[in-house]
């Protein structure tokens, strides 16, 4: 049986829980937090970074992440120092991955997530319930997709963006880097790089 650490102890961590194969065994969270390693949280003891070298040959799923905080995701991941290689990719038994579709490392898809023909997902992303992924699009690493968001085709999402729940993006558009999509948001035009927009249609946040 395949053995797997969840980093960190948080709700995406918690949700990682429930997204496991009967053939993964979770062996425990891994959490900087003082106050919560070695506590159990629903029968899973929670562990500091040591546990990485204690428990060698397990692999790691890394989900940290926020509305308010997805911008550190990459340097956070990153201070892991953990190898590519060891990286798990987890998808809940009830989402639907096209097997043309792209998936990389470090990567969370939730139960009810779709994804379509030839779309590709990059490394350390995050998908969560009941998200669509259209055909020909791109979802840049280090990226958060919220719940129930419809991405059509052909659309590219930048690396370390924030999609929040309930939004749609419009076909053929690209959305830049380090981009925040306020949550039920309708995106109708391509986005540059370090903004935050919301609303529908989606408008920059003053």
């Amino acid at each position: 049986m395949k053995k797997i650490l969840i980093f960190p102890c948080n709700g995406n961590g918690i949700e990682a829980l429930s997204c496991m194969p009967d053939d993964v065994e979770v062996i425990g969270f891994v959490d900087d937090t003082k106050e919560k390693q070695g506590t159990v949280v629903f029968g899973v003891k929670v562990y500091s970074r040591e546990a990485f070298d204690v428990f060698p040959d397990a692999m790691v799923i890394a989900v940290p992440g926020s509305p308010t905080s997805f911008m550190k995701r990459a340097e956070v991941i990153q201070s892991l120092g953990i190898s590519q290689d060891r990286f798990a990719t987890v998808i809940h038994p009830r989402a639907t991955v096209s097997k043309f579709a792209v998936i990389g490392s470090n990567v969370l898809i939730m139960a009810g997530a779709v994804l379509t023909a030839n779309c590709t997902i990059g490394d350390h992303v995050c998908i969560l319930p009941n998200t669509v992924i259209h055909h020909d699009s791109e979802i840049g690493e280090y990226t958060l997709i919220g719940s129930n968001v419809t991405v059509a085709g052909f659309v590219r999402i930048g690396a370390n963006c924030y999609i929040g729940s309930g939004s749609s993006v419009i076909n053929g558009i690209y959305i830049g880097q380090r981009v925040l999509i306020g949550m039920g948001s309708n995106v109708i035009r391509s986005v540059d790089s370090d903004l935050r927009m919301v609303g529908n249609p989606a408008r920059l946040l003053s």
